[in-house]
């Protein structure tokens, strides 16, 4: 399967490493947004075609995908693009930063019949599948979810510390993780929501502290903190609290509330959980399936996302 990658930033680096891990799959077009930068990332991945233009490697005949690591804001359009061209596309988080753009982008896709995931990654990492296998074992039920989300950025970077031409978000982009995630881990959908933000920054023009809570119909809630001005230990940390247990998941490590360690490295395939969802969306096109992560599914999540953003404009 041949694949085109749009964006040679951080993440684009990181799914060029997961591609050269997965048989029968390569990418062989790279866009980014400078000619050097990207000339340079092609460079050491033994890529032959690269370029500044999407469009470029979507009149390759024989790119049949393409994964868009790309900024926020072209998402939406990239994808659309994607789709029209006759090419299945895998889209970093977030798919669109406003409801109407995620929506056009499903509708494509049904026009289109093609494949189109989001990398909603946190349903891919082992820890956070080890809890939803117990959950659909019938084992665990989670009562409350207890997520923080910490990083210190108060100047426009990548997670590599490299200038970013675009504007990061926690609402947008870093709640969508949890959201998607406490909808898919209860399968249920969110009733309630409420929203709190801290004071914009003068420079970015946006709120560097969020909380968040959510219910769902059955009654599970989800508490989420978020911040920019958290300054370590930085990332994730996810408590699930249920009827049965509580496990506390830190990217790909997973405890009980007891500190208890679970090894989740017979999970998958693989402990990276960028791999195992570009896995499963070259799966998917291989089986001419719905992949786990559609943009069908994930949906859900960026309604809940704009109800919480009406609420802060109002």
């Amino acid at each position: 399967m041949k694949l085109a990658l749009a964006g040679a930033g951080a993440f684009g680096r990181k799914h060029l490493d997961a591609i050269a891990l997965i048989d029968g799959a390569e990418v062989i077009s790279v866009i980014g947004r400078t000619p050097d930068a990207t000339r340079k990332v092609a460079e050491d991945y033994g890529i032959h075609h690269w370029g500044t233009d999407l469009d470029e490697a979507l009149a390759i005949d024989e790119v049949d995908a393409v994964i868009l690591a790309t900024p926020t804001q072209m998402h939406a359009g990239q994808s659309i693009a994607c789709l029209n061209a006759g090419k299945h596309v895998e889209v970093e988080i977030p798919l669109a930063d406003n409801l109407a753009d995620a929506q056009a982008v499903v509708a494509a896709q049904e026009r289109s019949g093609l494949v189109a995931m989001v990398g909603h990654t946190r349903r891919f990492n082992p820890s956070h599948q080890w809890v939803h296998n117990q959950i659909t074992a019938g084992e665990f039920n989670i009562q409350q979810m207890d997520v923080q989300t910490y990083f210190f950025r108060r100047t426009n970077t990548n997670a590599l510390g490299e200038p970013r031409s675009w504007t990061d978000h926690l609402l947008w982009h870093h709640a969508a993780h949890t959201v998607d995630l406490f909808a898919y881990q209860t399968g249920e959908s969110v009733v309630a929501a409420n929203v709190l933000e801290g004071p914009h920054h003068r420079d970015l023009g946006i709120a560097m502290d969020m909380s968040i809570q959510l219910k769902t119909s059955r009654g599970a809630i989800l508490t989420l903190s978020l911040s920019f001005n958290n300054d370590g230990p930085l990332g994730t940390f996810f408590r699930y609290i249920g009827d049965t247990g509580t496990y506390i998941a830190r990217y790909d490590d997973l405890i009980t509330g007891r500190d208890e360690v679970i090894d989740v490295s017979q999970v998958d395939v693989s402990m990276n959980g960028i791999e195992l969802q570009d896995r499963e969306f070259i799966g998917a096109i291989r089986d001419g399936r719905e992949p786990n992560s559609s943009v069908h599914q994930v949906l859900g999540c960026y309604q809940t996302l704009h109800d919480l953003e009406q609420q802060l404009q109002g």
